[in-house]
């Protein structure tokens, strides 16, 4: 059995006025998504439990099948994992993004979609000119990722107290675009070390060369990093282990890079795969058309919707679902034909609604088609369509044992 889970992040939404009442996906032209419905069945997960956050890094692990009151221990210590950094048992990893703060409101939780090379300018500044005024100075570390997603480490001491614990608390920045930023900086055990680690960033790229070449060329700077999301190693059984079966991912996003790393999932680099809109599209379908032949699992991982709700652009929301069912869903249920018994896997992660910008709780829309999987009544893919058809994952890490096994 051949297996394809197909994830347009963030692609779920609620009705929007611009489109006559419609969601993005049913206002979208889908071909392929709505013959997967025809053939087979749909329905909705929940992959956001209420006391956790509404994002990817809970919604994706919930996706792949681990519960994430068991697993979840923070999103950076999955980014982590991508890198192939291993944390200790006292070690933390923070989130460390670069953004744009305008009299304290989140103008832009990306710094304008900052470039890698100039974020590892950033990066290398930091760890060369910030003098923490603490005694974990020798113990801390910035390291650069991709474009604005960054990350700060802390490699523990037994013999001396953390700065942080995993009741810190911080928020999302990209839950804070457009707001005001002044109640929402890190609280909590360790929070005036990360406080002072923000400010002091903030001194530190006022003058800074990358942001004065930025703002001559128009761009927004990166003023500040915020830090969020904190936490110490997570211990997950591999995929193989949990359903006997080998995956592989293909993504450009490094939370989804370190998933699979920890899961045992290589990943597949994809040239010209950005995160972004500009993303190419066709490339990625053709890499999982290749994996089919090597791997039982093969999933492919698309930002670009999810970056569209956070600018609140519903228009680039369905061109991107257009552009995923066109040369991602569709090429790949027809080479799965080839390889005889198979499934295939549509969902989002968490829905991202275009009118808030913002993740948020609730179920998502799903459909599986392939061997063994009886049709339903319904024949479109979208948001009303999985809800009329009545049945439910509440738990969203329980939609893999039937995916998989059944």
């Amino acid at each position: 059995m051949k297996y394809v889970i197909v994830i347009p992040d963030g692609c779920a939404d609620e009705p929007i006025d611009a489109l006559g009442g419609k969601t993005p996906l049913q206002a979208a032209n889908l071909p392929a998504m709505d013959a997967l419905a025809t053939a087979g069945m749909l329905a909705t997960a929940n992959n956001t439990p209420d006391h956790l956050p509404a994002g990817s890094e809970v919604a994706n692990l919930c996706l792949l099948g681990y519960d994430p009151d068991v697993y979840f221990t923070g999103r950076a210590p999955l980014e982590a994992a991508a890198q192939d950094i291993v944390l200790g048992e006292r070690d933390f990893a923070v989130r460390c993004n670069l953004v744009t703060i305008e009299d304290q409101i989140m103008v832009d939780f990306t710094a304008d979609h900052i470039t890698t090379e100039e974020s590892r300018q950033l990066m290398a500044s930091l760890n060369e000119s910030l003098k923490f005024d603490s005694e974990f100075e020798s113990r801390l570390e910035f390291v650069a990722g991709v474009s604005y997603r960054n990350l700060l480490l802390y490699r523990g001491d037994p013999d001396a107290k953390a700065p942080f614990s995993n009741q810190s608390r911080s928020s999302a920045p990209h839950d804070l675009t457009d707001l005001s930023v002044a109640d929402d900086f890190p609280r909590g055990p360790g929070s005036d070390e990360l406080v002072s680690l923000m400010n002091r960033s903030a001194e530190i790229f006022a003058n800074h060369p990358v942001n004065k070449k930025r703002i001559a060329e128009g761009k927004k700077p990166a003023t500040n990093v915020w830090l969020w999301s904190l936490g110490g190693a997570p211990q997950l059984p591999t995929f193989k282990q949990t359903h006997g079966v080998q995956g592989v991912m293909i993504t450009a996003v490094d939370l989804l890079r370190g998933i699979a790393a920890l899961v045992g999932w290589p990943r597949i680099e994809v040239e010209g795969a950005t995160g972004y809109l500009d993303t190419d599209y066709a490339a990625k379908g053709k890499a999982a058309i290749a994996a089919l032949a090597d791997y039982d699992v093969v999933c492919v991982h698309i930002e670009a919707p999810d970056e569209a709700s956070h600018e609140g652009r519903h228009d680039a929301k369905i061109e991107a679902l257009q552009q995923i069912d066109m040369h991602i869903v569709g090429p790949l249920t027809e080479a799965l034909k080839q390889h005889g018994d198979h499934r295939i896997l549509v969902t989002p992660d968490h829905p991202t609604f275009c009118r808030t910008k913002k993740h948020t709780h609730g179920n998502v829309p799903l459909v599986i088609a392939g061997t063994d999987i009886k049709a339903d009544a319904q024949t479109t893919y979208d948001e009303i369509a999985c809800e009329a058809a009545g049945r439910r994952f509440d738990k969203g890490w329980d939609l893999m044992n039937d995916f998989i096994g059944s």
